[in-house]
């Protein structure tokens, strides 16, 4: 009696079901990997070139979150301060603490004597004038998924505050990553508003 499939089609079962479980797997893999901390950045602490204590700024001192962050009502980014903003304060409180090295570099530039006034040898280029140094490299530590549009204004104005996603700044010595600003996370308030 001749064969009414062909001998190969016998595979395909084998086949199909190889595919489903591989491809199942990948599905696995996939959530699996997405909801771990490496991820969302829970606990991503990195090592900053000035050691900023927000416990003691925030929280002992009061510094509102905006006072650095000037921009956090105003745009869609919170911004990082510059030296500027540093030494508003600091050009008269612990100015000559080491710990402030790179935001003096930062403000002063070449003029390592902070009177103004550039010596023969500060004056590095040669133009008298008092010139800022790089920016201070700040490490970003909280950082959303780059399809995700995230404007900070929106949430600021709205009421949301700034501890609902960064958690308590205030009580950290050194800011981690907090809370996992994932899709999940935004959607705790966002099925609420």
């Amino acid at each position: 009696m001749r064969n009414l499939f062909p001998r190969w089609a016998n595979t395909i079962p084998v086949k199909l079901i190889i595919a489903l479980g591989m491809t199942g797997g990948a599905v696995i893999a996939g959530i699996t990997y997405y909801a771990t901390p490496k991820y969302t950045r829970v606990g991503y602490q990195p090592t900053q070139p000035v050691a900023y204590n927000h416990e003691f700024h925030a929280g002992q001192l009061g510094l509102d979150c905006r006072y650095c962050h000037s921009s956090v009502d105003k745009s869609a980014h919170a911004g990082i301060p510059s030296a500027n903003v540093c030494m508003s304060c600091h050009k008269n409180i612990k100015a000559d603490s080491p710990l402030l090295e790179p935001i003096r570099l930062s403000y002063f530039g070449e003029d390592s004597n902070k009177d103004g006034q550039l010596s023969e040898g500060e004056d590095l280029n040669g133009d008298g004038i008092l010139n800022a140094g790089a920016p201070v490299p700040w490490v970003r530590i909280h950082k959303t998924p780059d399809y995700v549009y995230f404007n900070h204004a929106i949430h600021v104005n709205r009421g949301v505050s700034c501890v609902e996603c960064h958690g308590r700044i205030d009580q950290m010595v050194e800011v981690h990553h907090d809370k996992p600003l994932s899709m999940s996370f935004c959607l705790e308030c966002h099925r609420k508003p």
